[in-house]
């Protein structure tokens, strides 16, 4: 037991001591991006850095053009993610993820998602393109729009428009502007997170420890041999 113990406590110590520094690196990085996105302007941050989960701030306008991202679900409902091209009063214009709507009772009809007219203000995170990694590649939408497809690539939405940036924009919530049900899963593991995973690690070692001490004890109370 107590070989057991010198092995694995260490190990059980650093990996507590390893998501305190991760959650401590994840806290800096969201401090930073929440600055970023009040300092900087859309054509900025662009430039700067579009990673997954990054805040974006957009004032512009939506555009006509919607990808119905089909076969989503909600609840045991099939659906649809509604992406919409958005053109923000500076900078290129990039693609919103709306969220999901129900799908209408017939496969021949789609759902009516026209955006709202108007110029407003989205708040969003930024997020890849879904493509789906056991998909194979599908064929292009073409006809009238919104068009239903089942992955939406950054190949097939710059043959639309060219100047689309590399990443799209998730609505942070049903409350924005043009949203529907935009309850995501989160893009970034949270500092809350590793907290998490540190207090399971340290609480394996404190039980480890107690473990130890307690077989020790009773092995000390051990009566001895005696020679006959």
């Amino acid at each position: 037991m107590l070989v057991f113990s010198g092995v694995f406590l260490p190990v059980l110590i650093s990996l507590g001591i390893w998501q305190l520094n991760r959650a401590a690196e994840k806290q800096l990085l969201l401090d930073q991006w929440q600055q970023e996105a009040v300092s900087l302007d859309w054509p900025d941050l662009v430039a700067l850095d579009l990673s997954n989960g990054r805040p974006v701030t957009l004032t512009g306008l939506y555009r006509s053009r919607s990808w119905l991202l089909d076969n989503r679900t909600r609840d045991g409902v099939p659906g649809y993610e509604v992406l919409t091209v958005f053109r923000p009063v500076s900078g290129p214009p990039v693609v919103v993820n709306r969220g999901w709507v129900p799908a209408p009772r017939t496969r021949g009809q789609l759902p009516e998602v026209d955006p709202p007219e108007g110029v407003f203000t989205l708040q969003g995170r930024i997020s890849d393109y879904p493509v789906p990694p056991v998909l194979g590649d599908q064929p292009t939408a073409t006809g009238s729009w919104p068009r239903r497809v089942q992955s939406l690539s950054k190949e097939v939405a710059r043959a639309e428009i060219p100047e689309l940036p590399g990443r799209i924009v998730r609505l942070s919530g049903d409350h924005q502007p043009g949203a529907y049900r935009a309850d995501w899963q989160p893009d970034l593991m949270g500092p809350q997170t590793h907290y998490g995973y540190a207090t399971q690690w340290f609480a394996l070692a404190v039980a480890l420890t107690i473990l130890t001490v307690v077989a020790s004890y009773r092995k000390s109370e051990l009566p001895k041999d005696r020679s006959q």
